[in-house]
């Protein structure tokens, strides 16, 4: 339930011995899992083994957008099942260019900083399709290199925020400027450099250097803590890699899909960037990722340069067109700026809850005890799926379709946790 989620042995499981007893036996063991069998759910509910119903906080880490078992996604890969499953990106995909199309749409658009539509900058976007955001942001770096080649005489520095995550492979872990992340996998591959958020001069100063063709940021650092960029800091990023040349990546592969009320969180920032990865909340948990570009940037990549036997193939393509639609036809941006308010309200106004963070339902509450941890696991006695980073911070990333009264109602129930751990 969260990147590093040790927690104590359980005292009660709904779990037979038998999956426990397997998944000891055959899985390898980089999770510790907690003593619950989900095995349904449906919009922000899941239902454990026992039947034993869940208010979901954290929607399989930020993906499920449209609720758990969304029929219109549902019925988008339940059609597609009976026709064909992969083919390769040998052959064209209807579904993928009108995935790729409806992508360029929603990347276009133009919010006010509050997260509301105004309208479009009629940028065209091109898109690869990956399998997940660490993919998505490995395809992000080669757009990177490919263009320090060919625009910066050989330029290949990536710098990107201290406290930022962006995935799991060697590359996206050298990116990732949380040393903790690191240990045991060195030597990681070089050409990375990890600066302060917020802090204009620290970057101006790097790239006045040279040497660095990309600059790669998060608008909200969801495993870092839920720390938001500051939206005049995202501007000054966006006017100095245009000065300079160098291109600027946004990582919404947690952020995006209206997770934090607008389509994606930079345009709360009133920027436009070169390319961005994405993945999550992309077809309402289906595996899949993307990383999409400027036309003109796109096009530096040739057959060859890059690939993905599974990526983009036709069941993940008919989820997420399904998804994307979906979620635009339902105006879901409203609905989680309304929502997303309503959820800082209650876990602001919480004992031992100093700040709370992050924008939509997105959000990170600081706490002023090392209770998170142990949080997590007496939240599932009283019927809530949570998350933690660390012990001091809670992070909320339900389902987009969560209503103001479930929201009371967990934090009602989060409230006794809280009190009774303090």
């Amino acid at each position: 339930m969260s990147d590093e989620n040790t927690v104590s042995e359980p005292t009660v499981s709904t779990v037979d011995a038998e999956v426990v007893d397997a998944d000891a036996a055959f899985v390898m063991p980089t999770y510790a899992r907690y003593p619950v069998e989900f095995v349904s759910g449906h919009d922000a509910t899941l239902v454990d083994s026992t039947g034993r119903e869940y208010i979901d906080l954290l929607g399989g880490i930020g993906c499920v957008s449209l609720g758990h078992c969304n029929p219109i996604v549902a019925d988008a890969v339940r059609d597609q099942l009976g026709r064909v499953w992969q083919t390769s990106n040998y052959f064209y995909d209807a579904t993928r260019a009108e995935l790729a199309a409806a992508l360029s749409s929603l990347l276009s658009t133009t919010t006010d900083e509050g997260g509301h539509v105004m309208g479009s900058t009629g940028t065209r976007w091109k898109t690869f399709f990956a399998n997940s955001g660490a993919e998505a942001n490995e395809g992000a770096f080669k757009l990177a290199r490919r263009w320090g080649e060919k625009n910066l005489d050989g330029a290949s520095v990536i710098v990107s925020a201290r406290q930022s995550f962006h995935g799991r492979t060697l590359a996206t872990l050298a990116a990732t400027g949380q040393d903790r992340f690191h240990r045991s996998f060195r030597p990681l591959p070089e050409g990375f450099v990890a600066l302060p958020l917020n802090d204009i001069y620290a970057l101006r100063e790097r790239i006045e250097r040279g040497g660095v063709c990309a600059v790669i940021l998060e608008c909200v650092q969801g495993e870092g803590g839920v720390w938001n960029a500051n939206y005049d800091y995202m501007r000054d990023v966006r006017e100095l890699c245009r000065e300079k040349g160098v291109l600027m990546i946004v990582d919404e592969v947690q952020t995006g899909f209206f997770r934090c009320g607008s389509p994606f969180c930079f345009q709360r920032c009133g920027i436009e960037p070169d390319v961005v990865s994405m993945a999550k909340g992309i077809a309402d948990g289906f595996p899949m990722g993307a990383v999409a570009a400027r036309a003109d940037v796109a096009d530096l990549l040739a057959p060859g340069d890059h690939g993905s036997t599974f990526g983009g193939n036709q069941l993940a393509c008919a989820a997420g067109l399904a998804c994307v639609n979906a979620l635009v036809d339902l105006g879901i941006g409203e609905h989680v700026l309304s929502v997303g308010r309503h959820l800082r309200h209650r876990l602001s106004a919480m004992d031992h809850v100093v700040e709370v963070r992050g924008h939509g339902l997105m959000r990170g509450a600081e706490l002023d005890v090392p209770v998170a941890a142990r949080a997590v696991e007496a939240g599932l006695a009283e019927g809530l799926v949570l998350n933690h980073i660390g012990d001091s911070i809670l992070r909320f990333l339900p389902p987009l379709v969560i209503t103001c009264a479930e929201v009371d109602d967990a934090c009602d129930r989060l409230e006794r946790v809280i009190a009774r751990l303090a």
